[in-house]
């Protein structure tokens, strides 16, 4: 559950970045996407976060929305395991231009709903 309270807390400071500054948020994307290794860690990353969260989401406030996470989280690695390299290159340039303008919206949405996920993952722990 403590990878999953970072997961927030990360998901929290982007959203922050996304909050403060959409352009450079945008920007960020754009120049991660132009890594080699930006395809195959979207898809580690999404998988292995995906069995954590599945795994330890009976450890959660809410387990079956910890584990539905989990498991959106590992059909999406799978899917874009399968997305030629350069369409899911081209795709995040895409949605950095076009949703540049709707990030600082995002990133207030998204800030309480970091929050939300930290205090799920930890509370269990604290009680």
């Amino acid at each position: 559950m403590y990878f999953i309270a970072s997961f927030g807390i990360l998901m929290m400071l982007l959203s922050t970045i996304m909050v403060i500054n959409p352009s450079y948020f945008s920007k960020g994307i754009i120049s991660f996407s132009e890594k080699r290794y930006f395809h195959l860690f979207e898809i580690c990353s999404r998988i292995i976060a995906g069995i954590i969260f599945v795994i330890y989401s009976k450890e959660t406030l809410y387990p079956s929305i910890f584990n539905a996470i989990g498991y959106i989280l590992i059909v999406v690695g799978i899917g874009l395991s399968i997305t030629p390299p350069k369409f899911h290159k081209e795709f995040a340039v895409w949605s950095a231009n076009k949703f540049r303008n709707k990030f600082r919206l995002i990133g207030i949405i998204s800030v309480p709903i970091s929050l939300a996920l930290v205090y799920a993952a930890i509370s269990t722990t604290i009680n």
